[in-house]
Order: structure tokens, then C-alpha cells, then sequence
């Protein structure tokens, strides 16, 4: 979760959204959204944050086929970056957000100042390697050039990944925050650092991508299918989840969508409408 946006426009974005949504009257102004803490009312629709694919699907799904018989009013506004959802979660723009995993979240928290927290783990999106000039893996060669997210916890996933399958070779104990300066055998790759969402774009232009799930999947592609390497499903931390600002855990709303998010109805949804591409991956957030 990936940055072609500068720093000064992204800001500028981020606070065009708050004034937008405070000048419209939004339901999902800082009173409404309880930013504060108090006692939200249920009466108000709950507005979440969430990534176009998969994550908006999902959402749209338990809105249209669930929400109701529970008595909750979901309103899903969609975000094409990994940054806005939070700023708008901490600001109070919207009441919660789905689009993220907790190394991503730890990391934003951290440099931003932000608490948004996680609520209930949803899906899994196994990160892989994509090609329009390589058919396997044993053809990507030295001189070529790999793609990845330019992100602090999606690159160092990244470069795990191309790790993992020995493409090259990673100093000892660096985890998922790895970066480029931590490769000690790029074993004559050149690597191209892009914000998350272009990667997908740029497989014209390099020989391989390291691509985000969801991104994957709104580029047409099916990483089940057409990935050359894909994280392994069992065990992977990477689960995308429902958060909210620290302090709105407790919101009835949130708790009945957490509920839903977690419901038979949802994982046989994920599992027939993507195949193995998206997975369930329910319960709570590790700590």
C-alpha cells in the first residue's frame, strides 16, 4: 500500500478533501464522525475509505446484500493512492477506511503522527511478479529491469519476494523493511522505484513489476493466473483490514460492519468473484 504524487500537491489534495467534504455538509464531517470520541449516531450513515478493487467490491457487496438486515447504512468513497484514506480517517473526513496491512499502517502511523488503528482483518492480497517480455522466472537475466512499489513496507515486501526466489540477495535480518541499499547481490538487475498504483503502468517499459494485489487486479490482470511469482497465502502478515481512528473501535456501526466483513456471505464472495487472487483472511489484527 505506493509515490508519483509530490509531496506539496499531495498535501494540497488532502486538504481540498477536507474542505470538499466540510463544505458539502458531508455525513462524514469531524461531528458526525465523532472524531473526538463521543457517542456516534447510528442514524448516520457510516462512510469508509477504501482502494477501487478489491476493496470497494467488498464493501459494495455487504452494502447492497447485507447492510440492511443489519441495519447499518454504508456509504463507500473510493481513494486511487495509499495516503488520503488515512489523512481523511485521522481528520475525520470519513469514519473509517479498508486498504491497508499493518506493516504499512505501523509505518504511516509512525512518520505521520496519525493513530488509526485496526479493527478486523478481512482479505489477504498476495503481492507478485508480473512480465510482458519474460515468460518464467529463469528468464529474467542481468541487464534486465524489475519494478517496484517505492513505499517503505511494500518495497521492503518486494524485495522479500524477489529474495525468496533467489533473484537476489537480501543483507541478513532486514524484513519487510528492506530497501534497495539493503540488496548485497542484485545479481545484475536495475531497479526502477514507482508509487504503488503505476507500477501496473509501467510493464511496457521494464522487464518485470513487483505489483500490489489490488492494483494487479485493476489493471486487468489475475495474479492466480498470470503472476511469475506470488506470495505464499499461509502465514503471510499482509492481511488488509478495517481501521479507524484510535477511539471509534467501539462505534456500533463499526462493530456491526466488522461483523459483516467477517460473514460466510463475504468469504464465498471473495472466493468465487477472484479465484485465489484475493483470499479471506478473517480475525483480528495481530498487535
Amino acid at each position: 500500500m505506493r509515490k508519483n504524487i509530490k509531496l506539496t500537491a499531495l498535501a494540497a489534495t488532502a486538504t481540498a478533501l477536507a474542505l470538499g467534504l466540510t463544505a458539502c455538509g458531508s455525513s462524514s464531517d469531524p461531528s458526525s464522525a465523532q472524531a473526538d470520541g463521543g457517542k456516534a449516531d447510528e442514524s448516520k450513515p457510516l462512510v469508509i475509505a477504501a482502494s477501487p478493487s478489491p476493496h470497494a467490491d467488498i464493501l459494495n457487496f455487504v452494502k447492497d446484500q447485507l447492510a440492511a438486515k443489519e441495519g447499518l447504512k454504508l456509504q463507500v468513497k473510493e481513494f486511487t493512492d495509499y495516503v488520503l484514506p488515512n489523512t481523511a480517517t485521522e481528520q475525520g473526513q470519513v469514519d473509517g477506511n479498508y486498504f491497508q496491512h499493518k506493516p504499512y499502517l505501523d509505518d504511516f502511523n509512525k512518520k505521520n503522527g496519525t493513530h488509526v488503528v485496526p479493527v478486523v482483518n478481512v482479505h489477504l492480497e498476495p503481492l507478485g511478479l508480473y512480465s510482458k517480455k519474460v515468460k518464467a522466472i529463469g528468464d529474467i537475466k542481468a541487464g534486465q529491469t524489475v519494478a517496484v512499489p517505492n513505499d517503505t513496507t511494500n518495497e521492503g515486501r518486494a524485495l522479500q519476494l524477489l529474495a525468496a526466489n533467489n533473484l537476489i540477495t537480501l543483507k541478513e535480518g532486514v524484513g519487510t523493511s528492506a530497501k534497495l541499499s539493503d540488496i548485497t547481490d542484485k545479481k545484475g538487475l536495475e531497479f526502477k522505484e514507482l508509487e504503488a498504483a503505476t507500477v501496473p503502468r509501467a510493464l511496457n517499459d521494464v522487464d518485470a513489476a513487483v505489483i500490489n494485489g489490488n492494483y494487479a487486479i485493476e489493471a486487468s490482470l489475475t495474479p492466480a493466473k498470470d503472476a511469475l511469482l506470488l506470495e505464499k497465502a499461509e502465514g503471510n502478515p499482509y492481511a488488509n483490514f478495517l481501521a479507524v481512528k484510535d477511539g471509534r473501535q467501539n462505534d456500533p456501526r463499526i462493530q456491526k460492519l466488522a461483523k459483516l466483513l467477517n460473514s460466510d456471505e463475504v468469504k464465498k464472495f471473495i472466493e468465487d468473484k477472484y479465484q485465489g487472487s484475493v483470499v479471506p483472511a478473517f480475525g483480528a489484527p495481530t498487535s
